[in-house]
């Protein structure tokens, strides 16, 4: 009852899993990724505890087919799995157990396993696939998932229709302040109450806030702060009645995208500065 594509960057820093379901909060469910390990989605009938048990055998090693192997092998339901498995290598494997439901199926490729059951068709998971393909020269991994799974909605998706989306990408220190791997986990839990509603282009909303709050600002988005420019931020933080700047900044939680001794402001926020 869901698609998903779990990939690894083409770059090998970067792991993550997209999906898409008439089920609620799919997030919930399906995808687990760790930093330098790999990354994987349950779906069918999920077996949660694939989650931490894939990733415990690729941490200790194990290569995605290996590793599905083993759960395949331990597990009496298997006829009624479907998972897919990156590896740190981007080695990828999927399984669709003969009792899921129609249609379904999956297709793997380097750094790439795409899966989904109950959907409209084959076409689905060609049309995914044929987005990551062609989104190579994208380097943000979150943004090529989230291509495909927008690719795989427009080919027919989940034949019951649209409930829940998520998208989860890991990357080591890329979480919120540094102090985790966590670069994206966002959930569109249930927009099937709401009608005309599409939980995967609530979740591209989502990456784009997900982006200018919690991520860091990188070297070509970094304005350095003169005396000057130092001037006009404390009389744009006495006009809105803040302490001063950085109080402001911490306020309207954009602590991601200032520097801490304010010697730079990220070039967005301060053309939210201007225009206020």
């Amino acid at each position: 009852m869901t698609f998903s594509i779990v990939a690894r960057s083409a770059d090998g820093s970067t792991w993550g899993v997209a999906v898409a379901s008439k089920f609620l909060a799919v997030g919930n469910a399906v995808p687990a990724a760790v930093a330098g390990v790999g990354a994987i989605a349950t779906q069918a009938s999920a077996n949660v505890a694939y989650k931490g048990l894939a990733l415990s055998h690729l941490d200790d090693g194990a290569t995605a087919p290996v590793a599905l192997q083993v759960l395949l092998e331990e597990d009496e339901g298997r006829d009624h799995r479907q998972v897919g498995i990156v590896d740190v290598d981007g080695g990828a494997a999927s399984h669709t157990g003969p009792a899921c439901l129609p249609w379904a199926g999956s297709v793997t490729g380097d750094g790439y396993a795409i899966q989904g059951n109950i959907l409209t068709g084959p076409e689905v998971v060609e049309a995914m696939e044929q987005a990551w393909l062609d989104s190579s020269a994208e380097p943000d991994l979150a943004r090529r998932l989230l291509v495909a799974l927008t690719a795989g909605d427009a080919a027919g998706g989940d034949s019951r229709g649209r409930q829940s989306a998520a998208l989860l990408v890991v990357r080591e220190e890329a979480g919120y302040g540094g102090n985790d791997d966590v670069a994206v986990d966002l959930r569109v839990d249930d927009a099937g109450s709401i009608e005309g509603a599409n939980p995967i282009t609530e979740l591209a909303r989502l990456l784009d806030l997900n982006d200018l709050y919690l991520t860091a600002s990188t070297e070509e988005e970094k304005v350095p702060v003169t005396p000057d420019l130092e001037t006009e931020l404390a009389a744009f933080a006495e006009r809105e009645g803040s302490r001063d700047f950085l109080a402001w900044v911490g306020a309207q939680n954009y602590e991601m995208r200032v520097a801490e001794d304010l010697s730079w402001i990220d070039q967005r926020i301060l053309a939210i500065v201007r225009a206020s």
